[in-house]
Order: structure tokens, then sequence, then C-alpha cells
């Protein structure tokens, strides 16, 4: 039994459905139009199932952040919601005054309103305890419109913030099925994973993902990881490679002395389970050169793994029983560059694996090479996927327990 209430819980016909989502979307800076619409895609079974029962969806989402360029209202979102849907969303441009009022009073049994980002309210981003939020204007007024709160913003799970945790005090409260998702495919590789378990890091970050490592692999989570991009490039730095300025200047300010201590503290703790690279990609030319580790340091930027790394990898995934995908093995956006991620993530595919991936570049690096329906499970989460895996509570995780809490000594006591 989950600990917290999903909408298995909930009769919704002819009901009020406040439903929280998160649909902060890549936009193009210039025409402000939405370039990845996966989020919407990802939250469109819950849409779905609310509409099919039946109930009256009222959606709060929100873009950007005030003060930012992708900062703008959510109608681009509303009507791509409506053509994914293939059925009329009503856009509100207000958020909880006389407007967005009448418009969820007035609503029948199957509509969709869409209110406008939840971010134009300027306590929404404030963090407090889901009590406090719940005497906020937004709460106060949207509530009691409502019967039924449901949260289906993973990506934002870990912000204690009002539209998130407010109404959960307040109303009866249910995680939506992307939510639900998330939480189930998560604790099977972070709390339960099938051994042999293998995490693979790459990408452009690394400084965050150092205490997941060391997490990780001294929870015995993990057996293996393997480490490509800038994380790998960090901890052979750490073990004394000298990489060369062009990389090593890579790091920016990320890359401090205390940083690459502590990476080599993880690294020597963990050596025989943490796995570098052997060989690289380079530019030549305008050609693709593989060059072995002996051959730095080098002035040219390392783009990729190189094929022996690649086999190497493909050796220790070819067990694995569950698989965790964070970061590109290289510059996949650039053709010569490719190879490491695609053979990699063509690989882990075809496994019989139960896979994970998170994270935006290793999602957009799965669609663009038309994995998606090969891979278990791919999270939205990127600040809530990084705190699940260090076994850190999230905001609106715990605000939904305790509503089921509040709701289980409510019908003890009736």
């Amino acid at each position: 039994m989950k600990e917290y209430n999903t909408l298995d819980d909930f009769t919704v016909e002819n009901k009020t459905v406040l439903l929280r989502v998160d649909f902060n979307m890549p936009l193009d800076k210039k025409t402000l139009n939405i370039t990845d619409d996966t989020r919407i895609r990802l939250a469109l079974p819950t849409i779905q199932e609310l509409i099919n029962k039946k109930a009256k969806i009222v959606i709060l989402a929100h873009q950007g952040k005030q003060g930012s360029w992708d900062f703008i209202s959510m109608q681009r979102h509303a009507e791509t919601l409506q053509k994914l849907l293939g059925k009329q969303v009503t856009f509100i441009d207000d958020i909880y005054t006389e407007k967005a009022k009448h418009a969820i009073q007035t609503m029948k049994p199957g509509n969709v309103v869409f209110l406008d980002n939840v971010r134009k309210y300027s306590a929404e981003t404030e963090k407090k305890k889901p009590e406090e939020h719940a005497q906020s204007d937004l709460v106060k007024n949207l509530a009691p419109l409502a019967d039924l709160y449901v949260n289906d913003a993973f990506a934002a799970a870990h912000r204690a913030q009002c539209s998130l945790t407010g109404f959960t005090v307040v109303l009866p409260s249910a995680a939506g099925r992307l939510m639900e998702k998330e939480l189930t495919s998560l604790e099977r590789v972070v709390s339960k994973p099938e051994k042999p378990s293998v995490f693979l890091f790459g990408g452009a970050k690394f400084a965050d993902g150092i205490a997941t490592i060391d997490r990780l692999l001294t929870n015995k989570t993990a057996d293996h990881v393997l480490l490509t991009g800038l994380t790998a490039n960090a901890f052979l730095k750490a073990k004394g490679v000298n990489l060369g300025k062009k990389n090593e200047e890579a790091f920016g300010e990320e890359g401090t002395p205390e940083i690459f201590t502590e990476i080599k503290k993880v690294y020597n703790k963990f050596e025989k389970q943490i796995h570098l690279p052997v060989d690289f990609a380079i530019e030549e030319n305008g050609k693709r050169k593989e060059i072995p580790l002996a051959g730095l340091p080098i002035e040219k930027n390392l783009f990729d793994i190189g094929e022996k790394t690649i086999q190497q990898y493909k050796k220790l995934l070819e067990p694995a029983k569950t698989i965790f995908i964070s970061g590109p093995c290289g510059v996949y956006e650039n053709p010569l560059f490719r190879k490491g991620t695609e053979e990699i993530f063509k690989f882990i595919a075809q496994s019989k694996a139960f896979s994970i991936a998170g994270g935006g570049h290793t999602v957009a690096a799965i669609e663009q090479m038309k994995l998606r329906e090969k891979i278990s499970h791919i999270s939205t989460g990127g600040g809530a996927l990084e705190k699940f895996m260090m076994g850190e509570k999230l905001a609106v995780v715990e605000a939904l327990k305790t509503a089921k809490q509040r709701q289980l000594i409510q019908v003890k006591q009736k």
C-alpha cells in the first residue's frame, strides 16, 4: 500500500480537480515557441483519465521565473495541450481572481481549463511549510472551488512552493499517474535494484554528481559506476592525469582544489567500481581521431569516448539487470562525436535490463536516436531526480504523504 493517495483512491465524476503539472518547457529564445513538448506528452495519461472519468480539470503550471527571458504566459502551453489531446482546452489569463473563479464555477464534466503562469503570483516561489502556503491568497481562493488536488509535477517535487504543497493541507490530495510512475520506477532503482546494477554518469555537469556517486556505492545501490564526459575528466584530473589546458578550463568555477580533493577521496574508496575512459575522440582536420589515455595531455578538446572504452563499458553493462543513465557520453549533437552516446545508449536499449534515463540532455539524445520506446522509464526530473537519488525527501511527496495521513485520521475520528 502506497504512503500517498493516487487516482485509484478517489471517484472524480462531476468533481472539480485542481491538477498541478510541470510544463516548464524549453523555448526558442527568439520566437518563445515551445521547442520540445515531452513534458506535456508525459502528463497526458493523467489528463486523459480525468477527462474520461468526467472530472472538471483545472490545470496549474509555471514557465520560467519572474525576471527570466522565458517567464511567459501559459497560452502556448494550453494550445499545445489542446492539439495533443484533440479536445478543447480553455486558457484563462488569470490565476485566482474573478476571471479564473468564474471559469471554474461554470465548467461542465470533461472540461479542461488552463490557468495562467502560477509564478505570476509573487508568493508562489516562497519556500514555506504547506500549512503556511495554505493561508495564501492562491489557496484560499481556489481550494473552495475544488473537490480534489492532484499533483503530477515530479520535476518540481523538490520545491516547497505554494501551488505544489499548499493545497494538500485543505483538500483531499493524490499523486497523478506520472508522479506515481516516477516514484515507483525510481524506488525500484534506488531502494530495491535488481542486481547487477550499473549507473552511467556523463554530460557537462560534474560537481553535483560526486555526492550521488559516493552515496550509491556506499549504500551498495550501484555495483558499477561508468563515467564519461566532464564527470570522467574530473575524476581523471583528481587521479593526477594532466588533461591539457583546454580540457581543464572546461571545469570552470566548479573546478576548485576542494572539489578535486573530494573526488579523489571517493575514487580511492571505490576504485574497483568506478570506471573511467581509456581512450577519447578529438577533432583533427575536420575528422574524428581517437587517442589513448597515454596520449594526454593534449591541447584539443576531448569530445567523446573512444572505441576501447565503448567495448569495456558494454562488457560491464551486458550482465546488468538495472541500468541508470544520466548524461550523454560526448558531444552527441555533432555527428563526429555521436558514436559513444549512440553505441552505449543503443546497447542499453536492446538489453533486457530495467533501464531509467534522466536529465534534459540524456532525454534529448534518446529522442534524437529514437530510443524512447526501448528505455523502461524516462524521468522528467532534474533537481528532483538528483535529490531522490541522494535519498533526500521531496517536499511534494512528503506533503502528499501527510495529506493521506490526515485523511486516515479523519476517517477514524468519524
